[in-house]
């Protein structure tokens, strides 16, 4: 395969980071794009150069030209479109979550393992260079065992509204949008131990906070301050098969001082820190010692971990072979993610 042409469905905000990725990519060209909001994907197409554009996700998949597709839409239609899209022989590049239940999640890795396509999730938190060299640390032994991660993502006024904030098209709230990324990266960084039970909490108390004046936030392009049917805040903590344990915190709006990021993994030899930049802490000489490495960003940068996303996927493409995020892992995460809304909801534990 020479040049990959790629179809981009859904032409929202973070449809511009696959587009000027695909861009980027001397392997890949923009053919199609696709949007129920026909004069938004034709001012995407006319920016990226792409032939061809639609308003029904269908007609781009029957486009035999089409070799591959990232899927930004909704999180309601992820399953639905990544099928589709798998059936008709093409190769997906789905945006996280992989869908919205454990029962889409499963349905979805049936079709990758019958169709022998590629389906990447856009778990692009694992594509950062800094974790691929902690990653690398990791597998050398320098932690030892990994036996304890501890994850927040707080923001203070932060609920975007708008399809974000409507339980049937998103699956829930910041658990399932930001909380997503940071329990993906500390299971992936554990090593993906199998998870056995989850005890969480969800709240709803502050809503969008529309009263709140003179802080700006993102808001998305539907925001409506009257709907909103998601979490505020949820937590949980989740064990695991090897007995290491995960606690995760997570806010789209909270009465804080000011937003919070954490990210830490704790080893048998060592401590490191993710966000808010990377920070490795060892013992040396019977002395500990902070260690900063000398990367090109402190911390997690988007836009080139969003790059190497889209290289390694055309990558796979190309050579047939399996993504760092593969179908069986957004499957994983949505079954930790469906116990956290199960347990919070019950009020009690749940196995998984």
């Amino acid at each position: 395969m020479d040049m990959i042409r790629i179809g981009v469905i859904g032409t929202g905000s973070i449809s511009g980071m696959h587009l000027n990725a695909y861009r980027n990519n001397p392997q890949t060209v923009v053919y199609a794009v696709c949007d129920l909001n026909e004069e938004r994907a034709r001012a995407a197409a006319a920016e990226y150069g792409a032939e061809k554009v639609y308003t029904d996700y269908r007609g781009l998949l029957a486009d035999s030209s089409v070799d591959a597709v990232s899927i930004c839409t909704w999180n309601n239609s992820h399953a639905e479109i990544s099928i589709a899209a798998l059936k008709a022989g093409k190769h997906v590049l789905v945006e996280k979550p992989l869908c919205r239940t454990l029962e889409e999640a499963v349905q979805v890795q049936q079709v990758v393992e019958e169709s022998g396509k590629i389906l990447q999730v856009g778990f692009v938190r694992r594509y950062d260079a800094n974790v691929q060299l902690l990653q690398k640390l990791v597998g050398a032994g320098e932690f030892g065992e990994i036996y304890y991660a501890k994850a927040t993502t707080l923001r203070r006024l932060g609920n975007p509204g708008g399809w974000f904030s409507d339980i049937a098209r998103s699956g829930g709230g910041p658990l399932i949008d930001i909380g997503v990324h940071v329990i993906d990266l500390c299971w992936y960084l554990m090593g993906r131990p199998k998870p056995v039970s989850v005890s969480a909490n969800t709240y709803r108390k502050l809503g969008n906070r529309a009263n709140v004046e003179n802080l700006s936030f993102y808001k998305a392009a539907d925001y409506d301050a009257a709907n909103n049917t998601v979490e505020d805040l949820a937590n949980a903590l989740i064990r695991f098969e090897n007995g290491a344990s995960l606690i995760v915190d997570v806010s789209f709006t909270l009465h804080a001082k000011e937003d919070g990021r954490s990210v830490s993994l704790y080893g048998e030899k060592g401590v490191f820190e993710i966000d808010p930049e990377t920070v490795i802490v060892s013992e040396r000489a019977n002395t500990i010692v902070n260690i900063y490495p000398q990367t090109d960003h402190k911390g997690f940068d988007f836009n080139s971990a969003f790059q190497y996303e889209i290289d390694h996927f055309t990558h796979c493409v190309q050579t047939g072979s399996q993504p760092l995020s593969p179908v069986q892992d957004g499957v994983e995460i949505m079954r930790i993610l469906s116990g956290i809304y199960e347990s919070a909801a019950k009020g009690e534990e749940v196995k998984l």
